[in-house]
């Protein structure tokens, strides 16, 4: 409740300070923070080799040098990503470059991939002391001359201190990168990744992708995913697109988030579900407010759920009700766990 309280504040404060005051709250009192009550055992996930007390998963971008991943699972996360990390540190673009649309509970990013780097992400998970999933994002640099040597070589530092790596592709902010998402391109990176943890020790791959694709991509990056051996795919980053928006920011450049983004996201999910059929495992991503919300992405097909934007909307008291909620969409329909739910909407 007093976190609640806290983020009703810091929404006074432009988004990207508020957001670099959360991170240092949380730092703070984390360690006073007490553990989660025990998950019913209802929302039990196994994926990718990993057993998730619930699937309700802090998307990455919250804590981009895996600051306070300890912290944020005491929340209630069934596991938090952290990321986008790159092999050097990096400033990102110029500010400002994150704006919150309140009336359409939504936000909109042009960060960059701002993060201190692939090394300083390490010492921070070295000195983990808690036990939860953490997952770990990566990216390439800005200026980088082989973006693909760059995700291998945040692979071999990062991978070894996480318990699952996802390969972001599919940021807008960054000029270029979306490009590595078409077959070729694709191919030569899963490739690459799979190959570095031939030599760096197994961990899962994820591969993040946009939601703005058409019919003919997304046959492309299922029979390259299928193909590939990865263990799963995130569907979806941000939107290029603007559907009618409200809030005076709804003109600025770069990704958009939150409630907007439920409907087109949710779909591209069902879309990735039908066309690789239970191959590997979707996490659905995208303005994701509510537990009716979560239930819409695991009906769509998605075995786990990640969110962001709406903590800055809701505070963290958002995870319990959501959780609470999604046991009541599996009662009402008669599922006795959530397991049974997944892909039955399509």
């Amino acid at each position: 409740m007093l976190f609640d309280l806290g983020a009703g504040l810091l929404r006074q404060l432009p988004a990207e300070t508020a957001h670099r005051a959360t991170l240092k709250l949380a730092a703070m009192a984390g360690p006073l923070i007490p553990a989660p009550a025990p998950d019913d055992a209802r929302l039990a996930v196994s994926a990718f080799g990993l057993n998730f007390p619930n699937p309700i998963g802090l998307a990455a971008g919250f804590d981009k040098n895996a600051e306070v991943p300890d912290a944020m699972a005491k929340f209630g996360f069934g596991f938090v990503e952290c990321g986008t990390v790159t092999p050097r540190p990096q400033d990102g673009n110029p500010r400002p470059r994150l704006f919150r649309l309140s009336q359409d509970g939504a936000v909109i990013n042009r960060m960059g991939f701002n993060n201190a780097g692939s090394l300083a992400a390490a010492k921070n998970l070295e000195s983990r002391k808690g036990r939860g999933i953490v997952g770990i994002n990566i990216g390439a640099n800005k200026d980088s001359e082989d973006r693909i040597a760059d995700y291998a070589r945040c692979f071999s530092v990062l991978a070894p201190l996480a318990d699952y790596v996802t390969v972001n592709v599919s940021s807008p902010n960054t000029p270029g990168l979306r490009g590595l998402q078409n077959r070729e391109e694709l191919t030569r990176l899963l490739e690459t990744m799979i190959q570095a943890r031939v030599q760096h020790g197994y961990k899962p791959i994820l591969l993040k992708i946009a939601p703005d694709l058409d019919a003919h991509a997304l046959d492309e990056i299922a029979d390259v995913v299928r193909a590939s051996g990865i263990e799963g795919l995130i569907v979806s980053n941000t939107t290029i697109a603007r559907p009618p928006l409200k809030s005076q920011h709804a003109s600025e450049a770069g990704g958009l988030s939150g409630k907007p983004l439920l409907a087109p996201s949710t779909l591209v999910l069902a879309q990735m579900h039908q066309r690789l059929g239970g191959t590997v495992t979707l996490i659905g991503v995208g303005g994701v407010a509510s537990g009716q919300d979560a239930y819409a992405k695991i009906r769509a097909g998605a075995s786990l759920v990640q969110l962001y934007t709406a903590l800055a909307f809701h505070g963290p008291g958002l995870v319990g009700r959501i959780k609470r909620e999604l046991l009541a969409c599996l009662k009402r329909d008669g599922f006795e766990k959530l397991t049974e739910a997944t892909g039955t909407g399509n």
